[in-house]
Parts: C-alpha cells; sequence; structure tokens
C-alpha cells in the first residue's frame, strides 16, 4: 500500500496521529486537570460546548453532526485532493481535527480545551490543527 498510494498513506498517518495525540492530551488535561499559569500561557482544564471563539454555546450536538458531515464529505472527496503533499498533510490536518473535536462531543457532550494564550480563545490540538490546515489551504489555493 506505501508504495502503491503514498498519498493515502501520508493522509492516513496525519489524520491517525492528529487524533491520537489530540486525545491523549485530552485525557492527561482530564486525568490530572492540572493549573499551570505562565506569563504568557495557561494550562488548565475547560469544558467547551461551543465552537471557536466561544459561538454556538451549548450547541454539541449539531456541531457533532456538522463535524461528521465535514469528515464524510472529506472522505468522499478524497480523490479529488491534489495528490500533492501539501494538500494532503493539509487536509489530513483538517480530517484529523475535525475527528478530535468530534469524538470530544459525541461521547464527552464537550470539548476539552487547555492551551490559554490569554490572547487568544482557548484551544486545543484539533483546534491548531483545524487552524493551520485551514490558513495552510487558503494561501495553497490562493497562490493556485
Amino acid at each position: 500500500m506505501v508504495k502503491k498510494y503514498p498519498q493515502l498513506t501520508l493522509f492516513t498517518i496525519i489524520t491517525l496521529v492528529i487524533i491520537l495525540l489530540d486525545q491523549l492530551t485530552k485525557y492527561i488535561i482530564l486525568k490530572f486537570q492540572p493549573n499551570l499559569n505562565l506569563k504568557i500561557l495557561s494550562i488548565q482544564f475547560i469544558q467547551n460546548t461551543g465552537a471557536g471563539f466561544g459561538i454556538f454555546k451549548g450547541q454539541t450536538f449539531i456541531l457533532a453532526i456538522i463535524s461528521l458531515i465535514v469528515a464524510i464529505v472529506i472522505l468522499a472527496y478524497y480523490k479529488r485532493i491534489p495528490k500533492e503533499n501539501i494538500p494532503q498533510v493539509l487536509v489530513a490536518l483538517l480530517l484529523g481535527g475535525t475527528l478530535g473535536n468530534m469524538i470530544d462531543r459525541f461521547f464527552r457532550g464537550y470539548v476539552i480545551d487547555f492551551l490559554n494564550f490569554h490572547f487568544w480563545p482557548a484551544f486545543n490540538i484539533a483546534d491548531a490543527a483545524l487552524s493551520i490546515s485551514v490558513i495552510g489551504l487558503i494561501i495553497y489555493f490562493w497562490k493556485k
């Protein structure tokens, strides 16, 4: 599979790594509930029932369904993703981030956020992957 479908292998590995890192860090935060406050960064357990920037608070189920639809669309249209490494990596980050937060929404009823830089809303690994992906895809397609 690796030699025949190198982009699919890269896509799958990155997606799975993001999901695993996201869920592992959230498990650690949930289990130990640290409260570390440094000048520029706080690490603390936060339950987020909405989306980024505090929008759609309390809409966990709807956001979970939207995440599921996004994941299905990405997988359904996988063959249309350019076979270059950059778009493959960026869409894999998008899928991994979407699935990481979707898991929280379906199984916990909220998303665990824990990284807080004080000048930005608290976020997690899935959120970081989503943000990098969206910014990267905008730049990638703008240049095309």
